[in-house]
């Protein structure tokens, strides 16, 4: 039996100074034991994402199913912290908005502003695009658009080179990946590469129907709902107009998908006869996860204090970096994984971790717990402290501006009208 090392803080802050990643590979079978069917996700088009892969101890290539696409198990791994943070197994700077205490946009129609109170809050660690999100450049902190506040406006001047601000703010968007292209600066807003990459796929896959999906964008904002974009980026909510006796959007009316809210479904595969989706799923011989943390693209990272840059502080701050990867993956992953309907994986083994440490030489290997995991991360967040890197008690909050909550709403009522026309179906 190969013997497991044990993970420490000083093995852990030797490994981010000179090791190449942390990797983990491990095999899964449906729930409902092996050949049971399966159902991957769909993606533009109504189509599964199918490809010949080669695989170790195949001479052939073979057809494989992707069942859980790298943005997706990233999104896995952020909820995983986001729970236990709501946990208070640890805390992780974040920035939350609040959607539950709005002000009213019209006093004459309480019952109707009640209707966003299902939003409840939202944080960097849940909407799709991290701190760059429209959601969060939509929101207000202390009255001041967050973007135009003391605190919004570091992000307009973080880099590799200046990763501290990040670090206090939101550090998952270190590690997760990040490009401020909403931003002031557009396309030339800062942008840092994912450091964790996992992935999960289907291995000899036969394919039977298919269906359709997407991420749903969390304030379930409508196309029908009308917005005008202004010059600055910025924008506001359109008019109806009366024009030859009918109701009509003021001109340059567009879809909020235009200022990136909303979600953009795909097209649905249907039964011709009955008008109905057709789902079937695949079945495999087994699936595959795979788990990269790169501590090269941790090692591009500097965090100066006060415009003072420091080895021994860049290494505190990689390694709560590679500590929080390695809890985001444990957390989420080690006891199976529900991936979504009729797609639950049960693990053959624990994960173990392997550090790619010399070329040539075996990686050393380490069963890993969520439990260890956390008490490392817990270790690297202190000694970070001590070295002066800022860790924050609480998340920045905001609130949703008047234009954000008057477009969730009339969303919200325009679902409610949708519903009553199609009879709730």
């Amino acid at each position: 039996m190969t013997e497991h090392a044990t993970l420490t803080l000083e093995l852990l802050q030797d490994a981010v100074k000179t090791s190449a990643a942390f990797r983990c590979r491990r095999r899964l079978q449906p729930a409902g034991g092996e050949g049971d069917k399966v159902f991957p996700p769909t993606f533009a088009g109504a189509v599964y994402a199918i490809e010949k892969r080669r695989v170790p101890g195949r001479e052939d290539a073979v057809q494989c199913v992707l069942l859980d696409s790298v943005q997706s198990q990233a999104n896995r791994m952020e909820q995983a912290l986001q729970d236990a943070i709501d946990a208070k197994k640890f805390f992780v700077p974040h920035v939350v908005v609040d959607f539950s205490d709005h002000d009213p946009i019209d006093a004459d129609s309480e019952a109707n502003n009640r209707l966003i109170d299902a939003v409840g809050k939202l944080t960097s660690l849940q909407v799709p695009h991290r701190l760059a999100d429209a959601i969060l450049r939509d929101s207000m902190l202390n009255g001041t658009p967050f973007r135009s506040s003391e605190k919004g406006k570091t992000l307009n001047r973080v880099s590799a080179a200046n990763a501290t601000p990040l670090f206090e703010m939101c550090p998952t968007v270190l590690l997760f990946g990040m490009w401020d292209s909403t931003g002031p600066k557009g396309g030339l807003g800062a942008k840092f590469e994912r450091a964790i990459v996992s992935e999960v796929v289907g291995i000899g896959a036969e394919v039977a129907d298919l269906r359709r999906g997407v991420r749903r964008d969390p304030l379930e904002i409508r196309a029908a709902v009308k917005v005008i974009k202004n010059a600055d980026k910025s924008w506001r909510m359109a008019h109806e107009q009366e024009k030859g006796g009918k109701k009509v959007w003021e001109t340059g009316a567009t879809e909020p998908s235009k200022v990136n809210h909303s979600s953009v479904p795909f097209p649905k595969q249907r039964d011709k006869k009955t008008e109905e989706n057709t789902y079937d799923g695949v079945t495999i011989e087994y699936a595959e996860q795979i788990t990269t943390l790169s501590l090269i693209v941790l090692r591009r990272l500097r965090f100066p204090i006060k415009g003072v840059a420091s080895d021994d502080v860049d290494v505190a701050g990689r390694t709560v970096l590679a500590a929080l990867g390695l809890a985001a993956a444990t957390l989420a992953f080690e006891n199976g994984m529900g991936l979504r309907s009729r797609c639950l994986l049960w693990p053959d083994g624990p994960m173990i971790w392997e550090l790619l440490d010399r070329p040539g030489q075996a990686p050393k290997q380490f069963a890993v717990s969520s439990d260890q995991a956390v008490e490392v991360l817990t270790q690297a967040i202190q000694f970070a402290r001590d070295k002066g890197l800022p860790w924050p008690d609480a998340p920045v909050e905001l609130k949703p501006s008047s234009d954000l909550v008057e477009l969730v709403l009339r969303s919200q009522l325009e679902a409610t009208k949708e519903e009553a026309d199609t009879g709730g179906k």
